[in-house]
């Protein structure tokens, strides 16, 4: 049986997912003017808004920001105080308001007109001063908040939010946004390194155990220890990777048989060993060896030549994980 705080909890969820399940409802060619305007515009995309609102609008600046679409945050009320001067000519201007009635909003908006700006309002009130006076309206109308009270803006900035993520990832996919452009945008922290970290940044920092295949049992295991990440891998004449040996081989050996003496490392060796490419992305490491339950795996060139091991230990350390 649910507390009345989780009761809460639940209704404040349920309340906010029907806002944002409603928006696809309001989702027509208004939303398709939006996004040519917002792609044909010759200078950038400055986000306005005003209490709750502008701080949804900060949210949709920074995740426009990050996925290619260069915009900028002017509060409302600053910007009929001296920063209106940060818009320029070329500029589309988009506005977030709830009630679209508030004093700030209604003189900012003819001034931006005055100035010819493109104004796409983001408004929750299609009757208002905003959405009739912008050039392009998009509905974030909700029927009720999940205040309590009905009063707090909940439901509403929330569903703002939705709409300013559904832009976003529209002009993404229009725009060729991938991977690689966004690794561009977030070089920090684990994000940045999920994104650009390779293989060949870190397998460099371990050893490189490597036995031949007529090594002997004690070699082998010399070179386990030696390296240091659990494994070795055996080569041929040729230099040629011919498998693996790995310290839960050792383990499973010896419940088999004490007489390990005579043994070779090619008596031993797993054949099919777990190799990547040096130039892969250290992710790609990760999820290769979530796939095949193991902790290292061999790092190659294009022809296969051994350069080294990776090692989980390696994508911890970087915050992979």
């Amino acid at each position: 049986m649910k507390t009345s705080a989780q009761n809460s909890a639940v209704y404040t969820i349920e309340q906010e997912a029907n806002a944002i399940a409603n928006l696809k409802n309001f989702i027509d060619g208004s939303f398709d003017k939006a996004i040519n305007a917002i792609q044909n515009c010759g200078g950038r995309i400055v986000i306005s808004g005003i209490g709750k609102s502008a701080i949804v609008a900060q949210k949709i600046v920074a995740t426009l920001n990050s996925t290619g679409t260069p915009s900028l945050f002017m509060h409302a009320a600053d910007a009929i105080h001296g920063d209106l001067g940060m818009i320029q000519q070329n500029d589309v201007v988009i506005i977030l308001s709830k009630s679209g009635e508030s004093d700030e909003i209604k003189l900012l908006v003819p001034l931006i007109k005055n100035a010819g700006n493109t104004i796409i309002a983001i408004a929750g009130n299609s009757a208002s001063f905003l959405a009739r006076n912008a050039d392009i309206f998009l509905n974030t109308t909700v029927s009720k908040e999940a205040c309590p009270n009905n009063l707090a803006p909940t439901s509403s900035t929330t569903a703002q939010m939705v709409m300013g993520d559904a832009l976003a990832v529209c002009l993404m996919q229009l725009n060729g946004f991938d991977s690689d452009d966004f690794a561009k945008f977030h070089p920090g922290g684990n994000l940045g390194k999920r994104l650009y970290l390779r293989v060949n940044d870190l397998y460099k920092l371990n050893g490189k155990p490597m036995v031949k295949e007529n090594a002997s049992f004690k070699d082998v295991i010399f070179s386990i220890s030696d390296g240091r990440l659990g494994a070795t891998v055996v080569l041929n004449d040729n230099n040629k990777i011919t498998g693996i040996i790995t310290d839960g081989d050792i383990r499973r050996l010896f419940e088999k048989t004490n007489d390990v003496k005579p043994l070779k490392a090619k008596d031993i060796l797993k054949a099919t060993p777990r190799v990547i490419l040096h130039t892969a992305l250290a992710v790609e490491a990760l999820e290769k060896m979530n796939t095949n339950s193991i902790t290292q795996l061999i790092v190659v060139d294009e022809p296969g030549s051994y350069l080294g091991f990776i090692h989980l230990h390696d994508l911890i350390r970087e915050g992979i994980i």
